[in-house]
């Protein structure tokens, strides 16, 4: 057993002091993924790598008692936990108190400017494709949260859920396909 599993049980038998030694083991690999995620953001976000980790983190191991069976659990919790974050922050950029859909442009880059990344829209047109994967086919959705959100490798995803890596890249290529389809106008 790795010792975050071993915390993750110490945390679900309501160990307290387990929470506190969680964050060390698991924040560079976290931040790492947030990074990763963040870096195919459009220009001009806000939301940093840190604050990610720490608001992902926090939802995770808040106030309620999590039931952890695994590592790969934990991580599929923490990609879900970056998902809603991301979408939260969509949605209040979209808002019209933060100027609805004006886009920031810089000055100096006028001639290059161009969305890197998904806009607010994009971002929220794929949960709202994602959530009708889920009902259909839960392990396809949750093969999509882990590679697009927290950004790991069809081995980590596989490991992540417990399948093997052709199976996992089979499973993200048919996403892929159907979440293209759903999303068309």
């Amino acid at each position: 057993m790795s010792d975050v599993t071993r915390i993750l049980n110490a945390i679900e038998h309501g160990e307290t002091r387990a929470t506190d030694e969680l964050l060390p083991l698991v924040y560079e690999e976290l931040r790492l993924l947030a990074a990763q995620r963040l870096s195919r953001e459009p220009p001009g976000q806000t939301l940093q790598a840190t604050a990610l980790v720490h608001e992902a983190y926090l939802r995770l191991v808040g106030d309620t008692p999590q039931s952890w069976q695994s590592r790969g659990h934990f991580f599929s919790a923490a990609a879900e936990a970056m998902r809603r974050i991301l979408v939260e922050n969509a949605r209040h950029k979209r808002s019209g108190k933060h100027g609805g859909g004006q886009k920031r442009v810089e000055l100096e880059n006028v001639e290059s400017a161009g969305p890197t990344g998904p806009d607010p829209e994009s971002l929220l047109s794929l949960d709202e494709a994602l959530q009708r994967l889920a009902q259909v086919d839960s392990t396809k959705a949750e093969v999509v949260k882990l590679r697009y959100f927290a950004g790991l490798t069809i081995e980590q995803t596989a490991a992540g859920l417990g399948i093997s890596p052709a199976t996992a890249k089979r499973l993200w290529t048919y996403a892929r396909a159907w979440l293209i389809r759903e999303m068309r106008p």
